[in-house]
């Protein structure tokens, strides 16, 4: 009866954290969609008026924003056992589409526009970063999964998606910090720039500690 209880239990909270991904998924499609009247005078690209002109800045953003809530959506059915168990074929073919977009457009993009991203140097800096290691982490759950090494195979899927949703976490943070840290803009973006992704990496890197510390296998793929 208590292990009932708690298969019922991990299964609602596993329906309710993949819902919470779809939202966060639409939201970030509402947001992208504007961008693609291609005018300059939309949302974020008013602060980019400087470099606007740029075309590879202009180049590797449409690039990025077209391809990034694609990756988000393909990631989030990377950690769903019954997909993976039932659908193996599924999971893998979204697999291959998740490893193909940020090794060859999402995080080169990323890359790109971390060159020229407001804030200056060190918000320049955390943003190279984070598409350098996102192009790494998801290299090495590629180079895993051909191996057949699959507990690392997974454990570099949660970085690679850890930074992913650096996306979500960026944007959450520019909404609710200002109301609570009162920073010049450049220092608040700064700020921001290290905490959309520094954050979810530590967390990614205590559950992959809290689950070799037990002695059981990742969740995801075993």
């Amino acid at each position: 009866m208590r292990d009932s209880n708690i298969s019922k239990y991990k299964i609602a909270y596993s329906v309710m954290l993949v819902g919470v991904m779809l939202y966060f998924v639409y939201r970030m499609v509402l947001i992208t969609i504007p961008y693609f009247s291609f005018r300059y005078d939309v949302a974020f690209l008013l602060t980019k008026q400087a470099v606007i002109h740029i075309s590879i800045w202009r180049q590797a953003f449409y690039i990025h924003i077209a391809t990034g809530t694609f990756v988000l959506l393909t990631g989030i059915f990377q950690f769903i056992k019954p997909v993976i168990r039932k659908w193996p074929k599924v999971h893998r073919q979204l697999g291959k589409a998740y490893v193909i977009l940020i090794l060859f457009l999402t995080a080169p993009s990323g890359f790109v526009m971390a060159i020229y991203a407001n804030g200056g140097v060190w918000a320049q800096t955390s943003f190279a970063i984070t598409a350098s290691l996102w192009w790494l982490f998801t290299f090495l759950a590629y180079k895993y999964a051909r191996k057949k090494k699959f507990q690392l195979h997974v454990a570099s899927m949660y970085r690679s998606y850890a930074l992913t949703l650096t996306a979500v976490s960026l944007r959450l943070y520019a909404l609710i910090l200002p109301h609570y840290i009162h920073l010049h803009a450049a220092q608040m973006y700064t700020l921001i720039a290290w905490l959309s992704w520094v954050p979810n990496l530590l967390i990614a890197e205590l559950l992959i500690w809290r689950y070799k510390l037990r002695g059981s296998p990742i969740p995801g793929r075993s």
